[in-house]
C-alpha cells in the first residue's frame, strides 16, 4: 500500500500495478481495493497500463475528513493524478462514474475519461429515489444504524429485490458493508437533481472537454440504459457503446478489452 495527501490533508490509500501510460479506477458504493471489481480489472489492465486503484475516502484504509463535500473527492483524484506523473487515463464506475465526470468538470488533466452506468433516472421506467433519500442515509448513519442505510440504499437506490436484501444480512460480506456505509451519503451527493426522473439538466456536464466513452451493459434494466443513453448525449462528443450480455455488475474480463482499445486507441 501507498498513500497520498488530498488538499484538505487527507491520506488516501493506493495500490499501483503495472507499467506503461497511467490509469486510475474510481470505485462505486461501498467498493474499495480489496472488496469489489477494481483489484481484478487492474490485473487485466496491468500488462498495457500503469493501473491505480484507491480507497475513496471513509473507506479501506483512506482516511475521511469533515465536512464532506464532493469537491473535496475530485481533490483526491487529483492527487492521484499528481502522484501518477500529472496526466492520467480515468475510468469510473456507477456513482464512481459520477465522481469520475465530476473531475473531469472540474478540468483535471485526464487524458481520457470512460464511465459505465452512471446510474441516472431520467424517465417513468421505474420509480424516482425518494426525495428524502438523502436525509434518510443521514440519519441512519447518525443513529449507528448503518445496516437500515444499506437497505435504504439496495432497495430505493438500486432496486434490489426485498428478498435478496433480507438474505445479504446473513452473509459474510454483510459486516464489510456496514464498515463503509457511511459513505453512501457522500454517493447520494453526487446524484442530487439527477434521481427524480425527468430529463437531465441543461448543460449540467456542457464542460467536459475530454474524450469520453459512456458505457452500459445489453442485460442492464431500461432505466439504466436510458440514463446512459441520455448522458452520452449530454456530454460534448462521448461515445456511447454497449457491453452485451452484462449488467450493473460488470465483470472485469468483459470491460477490460473495451478499455484497453479505448485508451491505447
Amino acid at each position: 500500500m501507498s498513500t497520498v495527501t488530498s488538499q484538505d490533508g487527507t491520506t488516501i490509500a493506493y495500490t499501483r500495478t503495472g507499467s506503461g501510460p497511467a490509469v486510475i479506477l474510481v470505485d462505486g458504493a461501498m467498493c474499495h481495493r480489496e472488496f469489489g471489481p477494481a483489484k481484478p480489472l487492474a490485473a487485466e489492465l496491468a500488462p498495457h497500463f500503469t493501473v491505480y486503484t484507491y480507497d475513496r475516502r471513509g473507506r479501506g484504509e483512506s482516511g475521511d475528513t469533515a465536512p464532506f463535500s464532493v469537491a473535496r473527492e475530485v481533490e483526491d483524484i487529483a492527487a492521484l493524478i499528481k502522484e501518477a506523473g500529472g496526466t492520467a487515463h480515468v475510468y469510473g464506475i456507477s456513482s464512481g462514474a459520477a465522481l469520475a465526470l465530476e473531475a473531469a468538470k472540474a478540468g483535471l488533466p485526464i487524458t481520457k475519461l470512460a464511465v459505465y452506468e452512471f446510474p441516472l433516472v431520467v424517465d417513468d421506467t421505474r420509480p424516482p429515489v425518494p426525495a428524502d433519500y438523502a436525509e434518510r442515509l443521514e440519519k441512519a448513519i447518525a443513529t449507528g444504524k448503518p445496516g437500515t442505510a444499506i437497505k435504504t440504499f439496495m432497495r430505493e437506490g438500486v432496486r434490489v429485490p426485498a428478498p435478496v436484501v433480507f438474505m445479504m444480512q446473513f452473509m459474510p460480506a454483510w459486516p464489510k458493508l456496514k464498515k463503509v456505509a457511511p459513505t453512501l451519503r457522500y454517493d447520494a451527493a453526487l446524484f442530487d437533481g439527477l434521481h427524480d426522473g425527468t430529463p437531465l439538466p441543461e448543460g449540467r456536464w456542457a464542460s467536459v472537454s475530454v474524450p469520453t466513452l459512456v458505457m452500459d451493459g445489453g442485460k442492464s434494466p431500461a432505466w439504466i440504459r436510458n440514463g446512459v443513453a441520455a448522458l452520452a448525449k449530454a456530454v460534448p462528443g462521448a461515445e456511447h457503446r454497449t457491453i452485451e450480455g452484462q449488467t450493473h455488475m460488470l465483470k472485469p474480463k468483459a470491460v477490460a478489452p473495451v478499455l484497453i482499445e479505448y485508451f491505447t486507441d
